[in-house]
């Protein structure tokens, strides 16, 4: 029966004994034709002939069911086999994506970014900016009032905390008069700035000078005014205490009332002088104005404590106010310093407006942000201060595909910022001096103040 079918299709019988599998393509000829098979007797080999001429077939419908090993040997390694065929068809292993150098010159320019921000972004809106001028001095007064009224302590700690929050949101509106993204009016812009700012002891005009010199030269190590790095040579100069204070917790979280008098060190000029070298001539009566309304406002404060008392005054304002300076150390210190990876600071011809810029870090403080007015936005709002900070997020939004690496996502927050402290206390512990010399230069550590050897 067998040699039968075997006739049938046009075969001759194959010998017992068969050679191993091999992989591969088999060749097909209608002169030889092999087959595997199972050792098993009674193999079910079945075959259908549709066609035959001149004792060839042209189609064939095989049904075969054969017993193979579950893995059969390769004459070749299945990871070389891979890369062979990868190879032919014209695929190439990927590779290694270089590291990012955040100091490299990014490949878009301060035009591109504008570009991307939707222009309504740019419209300054006044009677916007008052309400939130409103929303605060209300809440500023409202909190004082239930303190009072309540007056014992456990109230007095909450209301410290939450009035001090609202002194530096005061002062974030009152920035942004200086920047003049709270109304296309100077006029408006200075009366409201001199009147929040002098209400917690800011000269509004001292500091809107130097903080535009600020903006002006972020990034710099020698032209930049406020957190700049200080030199080795300064560095290695400062006797203890001053080092101590600077980099030691909570220490620089008390320094911006004794920067607006002496600046810091490497620098000279007070905020408060008109002849500072912080201004040129004619910017000297508007600081004479301003020192005028912070002196006015410090006599006010000394008229209430003769009426209500020292101590009362001190619990309803004097702690607030310092907790409005933590507040501002805080917030301004982070956004320069204290990232997970270490960032540039440029010299002479390295330094650029837009490279500058890129070295601002973004911040996120939870409930606070709303509060505060979104200053955690900070990269936008350094390349771009004429922005108000109630388009602060959605330009951010639509810069991102610009900035690419350049932008660092900042890390979430909970509802309060406390994580903040952390990356504040690693930064003074690692970020001391930079070097005398040298173009791109980064942060180095002292032993001494870090308690082991600089990485």
């Amino acid at each position: 029966m067998a040699s039968w079918v075997l006739s049938e299709c046009g075969l001759k019988p194959l010998p017992q004994i068969f050679s191993r599998p091999r992989t591969g393509p088999i060749s097909c000829k209608p002169s030889k034709i092999r087959f595997l098979h199972s050792n098993k007797t009674g193999t079910d080999l079945k075959c259908f002939s549709t066609k035959i001429l001149n004792g060839c077939f042209t189609e064939r419908n095989w049904g075969l069911k054969v017993s193979a090993p579950l893995r059969v040997a390769s004459v070749e390694g299945d990871e070389e086999r891979k890369q062979r065929i990868d190879s032919a068809n014209g695929f190439k292993e990927e590779e290694e994506e270089p590291k990012f150098d955040p100091s490299a010159p990014p490949p878009f320019k301060l035009a591109d970014i504008r570009a991307a921000i939707p222009k309504h972004c740019w419209v300054k809106d006044p009677w916007r900016s008052m309400s939130y001028v409103a929303r605060d001095v209300a809440v500023v007064f409202g909190l004082a009032a239930a303190a009072a009224y309540f007056n014992n302590w456990f109230v007095w700690p909450l209301y410290w905390a939450a009035q001090g929050t609202m002194f530096w949101a005061l002062f974030v509106l009152g920035h942004d008069c200086g920047h003049g993204s709270f109304s296309n009016n100077p006029k408006l812009n200075s009366v409201v700035g001199h009147l929040l700012h002098s209400s917690i002891l800011v000269p509004y005009h001292g500091w809107r000078i130097s903080h535009r010199t600020h903006h002006q030269n972020h990034g710099h190590v020698e032209n930049d005014e406020s957190w700049h790095p200080l030199s080795e040579k300064i560095f290695k100069n400062l006797d203890n205490i001053t080092r101590t204070l600077r980099f030691t917790v909570p220490f620089p979280l008390l320094a911006y009332p004794f920067y607006l008098w002496n600046r810091s060190p490497g620098k000279t000029g007070s905020h408060f002088d008109p002849k500072s070298d912080l201004f040129v001539p004619n910017e000297r009566k508007d600081v004479i104005t301003s020192t005028v309304c912070w002196t006015a406002m410090a006599a006010l404060l000394g008229g209430l404590a003769f009426v209500m008392g020292p101590v009362q005054l001190l619990k309803l304002y004097g702690v607030p106010y310092w907790g409005f300076v933590m507040w501002l150390d805080l917030v301004t210190y982070l956004h320069h310093h204290g990232h997970e990876d270490k960032l540039p600071w440029y010299r002479g011809k390295e330094w650029s407006y837009l490279r500058g810029g890129l070295t601002t870090i973004d911040r996120d403080y939870g409930w606070i942000n709303n509060i505060h007015h979104d200053i955690g936005t900070h990269v936008i709002h350094h390349l771009f201060p004429q922005i108000p900070h109630y388009h602060l997020i959605e330009a951010t939004e639509a810069a991102k595909p610009v900035l690419g690496k350049y932008y660092r996502e900042p890390k979430k927050s909970g509802p309060l910022p406390f994580y903040l402290v952390g990356s504040l206390i690693k930064s003074l512990r690692q970020d001391h001096y930079v070097s005398d010399s040298g173009d791109v230069v980064y942060y180095k550590t002292d032993p001494k103040l870090s308690g082991s050897s600089s990485k």
